[in-house]
């Protein structure tokens, strides 16, 4: 029944419009339309299960890596079930919504004169960062390529999604090395990469490498034993109360104090300190304003990452399509891949995130680079960092065949692990390595229990017990696999012969885990403590869960 406002008194009428006016009034935030676009084929509530295709897979034995083909919201959805809180590192170079036709990856993932092209774009990555941020580790990043069509949306999505004091950075590379002289208004010549950490307190980034350039300030003036110095200030304008005193120079002449508005940095005591462990340098005729000696041995092993990326440094487009035309070989120009990154440009987010033990996760993952970078690091430091690819199959009405995944992706990560030759016909080194090549397959909720198969099952174990993956047997009664925390087993057809395995099978095991689809009729034959039984596919259902995303344009 309505409200009979007659009955209110004057102060509970004021009452009642004061917290409607709270409740209504305007947040500072991101609003999008999403009860007026079009509904996403892809959000949806079918399971995602992963299909291995060993044709297209690459290297020998288990396997670390994963590439998967598919729609990324998809993927993510079964990532989620698999590898919650386990990445480290996420870089993606989403569509930049440009209106555009490229050649191999179609940014024209809206047309430029729909009237809802914004909330389009942001309703479809808010969907997908939902999903990423609930994969990263506590002390995981993530990195994002944006230009300026949609880098000022997104910044409020990410801030929106990862909290405002999670920010960590927006970093500038300059994408080309030439200013457009066709350019109508000002040469566009760099992009963005908005970063922002899970939690900032936790995350911190690895410190670069020293430059020739940085190491070449330090000297040995004076033949000091612990080797290069260079020399600095001693004073600072920050206030010190014991930083005003006057220094005697070796030569003898008297320094009244620090420049006027300026305190030392240290006081004289310290000073003098200093002095005593020859770390202050008087100049070659001891009559200089005294200046502190800073070691290179006591200085750090690299440098805090910067915000400003040069070309010269990380490389530019044209490196970047230079670098897969080598691999690739593409015999038009229309098939090359208009929009890579750098190899350059992605080793150092690596080298800033990651450390050798490291899951890195790219959900576009275009033409590959991120996996040759990740294989690049790993060669170079001996570590066993491990990458997720995802990316469709970019097929189209007008070209059903068109395999981005397939031909682009997977393509180029396979010759870079096992080596290619260049365009001069020159043998390129292996990086070595491998991969797990999977297909998305989605499932109606409703036919799960009926048409999920046995060996999607087993993919999915493997990769949330943290295994290397490995194909299913369908000779063998069972499947086993060693992890961390005991032995996972998965019995998919209860039998005499399946039985009798598993009564061998876990005589010598410390723990194991069984999966089976009558695990209480396993339970009361096997009432041993070091067994415990999961229903399946429950277990992975109930992993799986609901997809993310709250109706309305905010939180």
């Amino acid at each position: 029944m309505a409200d009979n406002y007659d009955d209110y008194s004057r102060d509970q009428l004021l009452r009642l419009l004061r917290e409607r006016d709270r409740n209504h009034a305007p947040r500072l935030g991101l609003v999008w339309e999403r009860d007026a676009i079009d509904h996403e084929v892809a959000v949806n509530q079918d399971f995602v299960a992963l299909d291995w295709d060993a044709a297209l897979s690459c290297g020998d034995g288990p396997q670390h890596n994963l590439i998967i083909e598919g729609d990324n919201f998809d993927a993510l959805r079964a990532l989620r079930m698999t590898h919650a809180g386990r990445v480290k590192c996420i870089y993606i170079d989403p569509p930049y919504n440009t209106g555009n036709r490229d050649f191999i990856y179609n940014d024209r993932f809206i047309d430029k004169d729909d009237s809802y092209r914004h909330s389009k774009w942001l309703e479809f990555m808010f969907r997908r960062l939902e999903l990423a941020k609930e994969l990263l580790t506590e002390d995981g990043v993530i990195f994002v390529s944006i230009d300026d069509n949609e880098v000022f949306h997104l910044g409020l999505l990410m801030q929106q999604i990862f909290g405002e004091a999670n920010f960590i950075a927006n970093v500038i590379w300059q994408k080309v090395f030439s200013p457009k002289g066709t350019a109508q208004h000002f040469s566009d010549d760099h992009e963005y990469i908005i970063c922002y950490a899970l939690n900032k307190s936790v995350w911190r980034p690895n410190p670069m490498p020293r430059s020739v350039a940085q190491d070449k300030a330090y000297k040995n003036s004076d033949n000091d034993p612990r080797g290069l110095w260079t020399s600095g200030d001693l004073s600072a304008r920050n206030f010190y109360s014991k930083g005003t005193y006057p220094i005697t120079c070796p030569s003898g002449r008297v320094v009244a104090g620090p420049p006027p508005g300026n305190y030392w940095r240290f006081s004289e005591e310290r000073f003098l300190e200093l002095d005593r462990d020859n770390r202050i340098w008087w100049g070659k005729s001891g009559d200089n304003i005294p200046r502190f000696k800073r070691f290179l041995s006591d200085v750090q092993k690299g440098v805090v990452p910067q915000t400003l990326w040069k070309y010269e440094e990380v490389g530019h487009t044209q490196d970047a399509k230079k670098e897969i035309h080598e691999i690739l070989k593409f015999e038009k120009s229309e098939d090359v891949f208009s929009t890579p990154k750098p190899v350059a440009l992605m080793e150092r987010i690596m080298r800033i995130a990651t450390n050798p033990g490291d899951i890195v996760l790219d959900f576009f993952a275009g033409s590959g680079t991120t996996a040759q970078a990740v294989l690049n690091l790993n060669k170079e430091d001996n570590g066993h960092r491990k990458f997720i690819l995802v990316s469709s199959t970019e097929a189209t009405a007008d070209a059903p065949g068109k395999n981005l995944c397939r031909d682009v992706c997977a393509e180029r990560v396979r010759r870079v692990v096992n080596g290619y030759d260049d365009k001069k016909g020159q043998a390129v080194a292996a990086l070595g390595g491998g991969f797990a090549y999977l297909r998305c397959r989605r499932i109606p909720a409703a036919t799960v229990f009926r048409s999920i198969q046995h060996a999607q099952i087993w993919t999915a174990l493997q990769l949330i017990h943290e295994l290397a993956l490995s194909p299913y047997q369908s000779a063998l009664p069972m499947q086993t696999a060693q992890g961390q925390r005991g032995l996972v087993i998965y019995l998919p057809k209860i039998s005499d012969a399946a039985l009798d395995a598993l009564q061998t099978t876990i005589q010598a095991v410390a723990q194991a885990v069984v999966y089976s689809w009558q695990p209480a009729l396993l339970a009361q034959r096997f009432t041993d403590p070091r067994l415990s039984f999961e229903a399946i596919p429950a277990f992975l259902v109930n992993r799986f869960g609901a997809r993310s995303g709250a109706k309305g344009g905010q939180p």
